[in-house]
């Protein structure tokens, strides 16, 4: 039974340790069972213990990890945290946003109980940021499902034209953190868990490594600085922003922004992490549209790169597309093909753009070790040339001298928005963690435990086994060093408590969506209570942009804003995704291993 208590803070540690080994982190494996060779696992230090470069490539840069450190005194910090405010919905209809209260921190004791006076023992371990379910969105893309709308009004969302600006707003507030709320730590690297683009474009992976390490971008595809999409169609399905026509969203009181559309196609800047920062992949980062296994097909790769699009369908028809997507019927695409076909008298002219091409597995490793976008590194983002030569998409690497991460590949190739492991990698990250039984270990991927029901074979191994979720936890619960499973997926903050016999047990900390109300990032530290338990605070945090949007402000900031009011006001959007008071901001209590 789950023993909670709210709490309204937590003092800071008195005792600190240093988070990394010597400047950062370290890559341990790169998901080919062996040692990296010396040019990958010194990505992040560089030949021989020499600081790594700057965004810029100077080489008097601070290292990375020495960048972030704060002197042993400083206090926690909870500015621009979900402990000091929250964004909370005023009135009713088109609701506008305001300042609320913070969410209190819930102490949950499921696997443990809390010790008196641990606020005053224990010692950090980690403390790093989680973004999730980022869905950077080419809007303009041929092959999107828009007029899925027509069957389900949830198939379309009226922000998703701002998914940069949203994004770029969530890693100025990373960089505003001073440390860590509870241990006053300084926070060393982020983990992005996948879906960091929505449609598998490769439009969409430069914008995801852009505005994590930082440049400009201009989140715009097809002809230069005009958008072509289903929001200037002047169909009442969507939202038509700068139109005057009474659309079925108007009707809900959306707003009338001159000019919109000609702001969401405009170049923004980021300023990239001032941290390290790492990358899982999701199932939109690896399948077109999140669920075809299409790689290599010609048909749906000339249609996404040419110029017609289909916006309307009737809703009958829109509705037998849509089942047939969630009852996994058509992995590889194939009713797909034939809906499209059917339907080529409907499309409308856009302008072709090689840019929306789709990208392989092998194409998303090679872009993240492309020199252009290291930002704060380290070079590959946890992907090395490991991975290139293996064809695999996990890692592990060092956190702190206490503690490794490891991050999986949940998406299964085979096709289908639900995830599983190949059994090589499932042996892989049972080996790992027994070989790194002395240091606590933190596992991230994209898919829940619960959401890992898909076993359909790799088309590249038919001869291999797919494992599902549930053997992912008993083998997680078999090493007393895990700590924690970090995942998204599922757009809803969900914070579940996983225990075997023998005392073994771990957490797994599921974050809601960055592209979905209430668009949150999360902070988790680590420590060690010096009582034979450890603690996992976790603490959401929101985006840099100002609650109160306006139609009139279409500055970046601005519709960093819009974007946020979109999205609680979205039709048909679930509520509920922030998750109750113990999904929040928590403190995790844990029995040492």
């Amino acid at each position: 039974m789950s023993r909670t208590r709210s709490v309204a803070g937590s003092a800071p540690g008195v005792h600190r340790r240093t988070l990394f080994a010597a400047t950062g982190a370290v890559a341990l494996s790169a998901g080919a069972g062996y040692a990296l060779r010396p040019t990958d696992s010194e990505a992040v230090t560089g030949a021989a213990g020499a600081p790594d470069a700057g965004p810029a490539g100077d080489p008097s840069e601070a290292p990375a990890g020495a960048s972030r450190r704060v002197p042993a005194a400083s206090a926690p910090y909870t500015r621009g945290t979900t402990l000091a405010a929250v964004a909370t919905a005023r009135g009713s209809g088109y609701r506008r946003l305001g300042d609320g209260p913070g969410w209190a921190r819930a102490v949950r004791e499921d696997l443990a109980s809390a010790r008196t006076g641990r606020e005053r023992r224990r010692t950090a371990l980690a403390a790093f940021v989680q973004l999730t379910d980022l869905h950077l969105t080419d809007t303009q893309h041929p092959l999107r499902l828009e007029y899925l709308r027509a069957a389900d009004v949830r198939a379309w969302r009226p922000q998703e034209a701002l998914t940069v600006p949203g994004a770029v707003a969530l890693v100025e507030r990373i960089n505003a953190l001073r440390s860590g709320p509870v241990t006053g730590a300084p926070l060393h690297f982020a983990m992005t868990t996948g879906d960091n683009t929505d449609n598998n474009a490769r439009s969409e992976l430069e914008w995801f490594l852009t505005v994590m390490s930082g440049g400009r971008v201009t989140p715009d595809t097809g002809a230069a600085g005009r958008y072509e999409g289903v929001q200037n169609s002047g169909l009442k399905l969507y939202w038509q922003a700068g139109d005057s026509v009474r659309d079925a969203d108007k009707q809900l009181g959306f707003p009338y922004v001159e000019g919109f559309l000609a702001a969401a196609v405009r170049e923004v800047r980021s300023p990239g992490l001032n941290i390290p920062w790492y990358s899982t992949v999701g199932n939109h980062d690896a399948l077109p549209l999140g669920t075809y296994a299409s790689h290599g097909d010609s048909y749906l790769t000339d249609l996404a790169v040419g110029g017609k699009k289909l916006m309307s369908v009737p809703a009958a028809e829109a509705k037998k597309l849509q089942q047939s997507l969630k009852k996994d019927g058509d992995p590889r695409g194939a009713v797909f093909r034939d809906f499209l076909k059917s339907h080529a008298r409907s499309v409308r002219s856009v302008t072709p753009d090689e840019r929306r091409a789709p990208y392989t597995p092998r194409e998303y490793v090679r872009a993240h070790l492309d020199p252009a976008v290291q930002g704060r590194g380290p070079v590959g983002h946890g992907y090395s040339t490991a991975n290139l030569d293996a064809g695999t998409q996990y890692y592990s690497f060092r956190i702190a001298d206490d503690v490794i991460g490891v991050s999986l590949d949940t998406t299964d190739p085979g096709g289908h928005y639900e995830g599983s492991l190949g059994a090589a990698q499932f042996a892989w990250l049972d080996r790992t963690l027994r070989e790194n039984k002395d240091a606590y270990a933190v596992v991230f991927s994209h898919h829940t435990s619960r959401t890992m029901g898909n076993l359909r074979r790799d088309p590249a191994r038919p001869g291999e086994r797919r494992v599902g979720g549930a053997e992912v936890v008993a083998l997680l619960a078999r090493h007393r060093n895990v700590l924690a499973w970090v995942n998204g997926h599922i757009h809803k903050n969900v914070i579940t408590p996983h225990s075997a016999a023998g005392g073994r047990a771990f957490w797994e900390i599921s974050t809601a969506s960055h592209v979905d109300f209430p668009q949150l990032a999360r902070l988790i530290e680590v420590v060690d209570n010096k009582d034979g338990t450890v603690s996992l605070f976790t603490t959401l945090v929101e985006s840099s942009a100002p609650y109160r949007a306006s139609a009139a402000d279409l500055s970046q900031t601005g519709l960093a804003s819009l974007y946020r009011e979109l999205s609680l006001n979205a039709p048909g959007a679930r509520t509920g995704l922030a998750g109750k008071r113990e999904d929040r901001n928590t403190e995790l209590v844990l029995k040492k291993g």
